[in-house]
């Protein structure tokens, strides 16, 4: 069986900053509180923790005092900041920049927006930690759009001023943009609609869907490893399954089956941009294994 490990899968740059961070504040005293899970992977999260990171939830930190407290690259809302300063809480800030860029685009705009009587809307998972920091920046105003059925939220008679989660995808934005200025048109015949949108989905992500591609439709089976927390994961998974459909979704090796390869010899291991590249190693030699032991059975 040959096995080939996708070099364009594993975390991307926000991520890979998060967890340095994590390990160089370990590295020094042992222990470290992460607000939510530093990566939508239950394995890393799981080989940090041995490391000492303890993670804990927005309930937890309002208890929680004279300590530190890590930031991962999702970014926070206000409020986080404020319990912080509160509790004298040192804040070990690894938000990622394309994310704190966001927020302050969408802060700006939320007060452009109470100014215009309109409305800040955001395309994205509504519970997401990103998302819940961008609602934040407008004082909880936000509406989150996660798809075409959610758009009647909308007031298609005000103005509207889009913003997009950094990891959606960026078909699934234009189609949101698309349709929210049809539907202002046709509240509106005939006149020009105050409608703004700003594409901010982070290009390292949504490039990785063409590579993956690319790359899904060069073996006869794709083992894609990702944390099922993961949107990014969930949305990269599907790109691939649409392209091969001996595509299998896995967040560690004991999840594989010796059927998905049965009379295949090529298998590409690849996964999102929150699986780390020592998972996807892990995944490959166990292919390699259980070829191995098949071969001489």
């Amino acid at each position: 069986m040959h096995v080939t490990i996708d070099p364009n899968s594993g975390f991307c740059f926000g991520v890979v900053y998060a967890i340095q961070v994590a390990e160089r504040e370990l590295a020094e005293t042992g222990k470290l509180y992460c607000l939510g899970d530093i990566v939508h992977n239950n394995m890393e999260v799981f080989r940090l923790k041995e490391l000492g990171l303890i993670i804990i939830d927005h309930t937890d930190l309002l208890h929680l005092h004279d300590c530190k407290v890590m930031i991962r690259a999702h970014g926070e809302p206000p409020e986080t900041y404020e319990i912080a300063l509160r509790n004298n809480i040192h804040l070990v800030d690894a938000s990622c920049p394309i994310v704190l860029n966001l927020q302050q685009e969408v802060r700006y705009g939320f007060e452009d927006m109470m100014e215009r009587n309109g409305q800040i809307v955001i395309y994205g998972k509504k519970g997401h930690a990103e998302v819940n920091g961008l609602i934040g920046q407008t004082n909880g105003m936000a509406i989150v759009i996660g798809d075409e059925s959610d758009l009647d939220q909308i007031d298609f008679a005000r103005s509207v001023r889009l913003y997009s989660q950094t990891t959606k995808s960026v078909e699934g934005f234009r189609k949101i943009v698309d349709a929210i200025e049809s539907r202002m048109q046709k509240v509106s015949p005939g006149q020009e609609v105050d409608f703004q949108w700003s594409d901010s989905i982070c290009r390292q992500v949504s490039n990785r869907s063409n590579l993956l591609r690319e790359f899904a439709s060069r073996y006869e089976v794709i083992i894609f490893v990702s944390g099922l927390k993961s949107s990014n994961g969930m949305v990269l998974f599907k790109v691939c399954k649409d392209v091969n459909p001996n595509t299998y979704l896995v967040s560690e090796r004991q999840e594989l089956q010796r059927s998905w390869f049965k009379g295949h010899s090529t298998v590409g291991v690849c996964g999102a941009t929150s699986t780390p590249m020592w998972l996807m190693e892990e995944v490959g030699e166990e292919i390699r294994k259980m070829s191995v032991a098949h071969a001489s059975a």
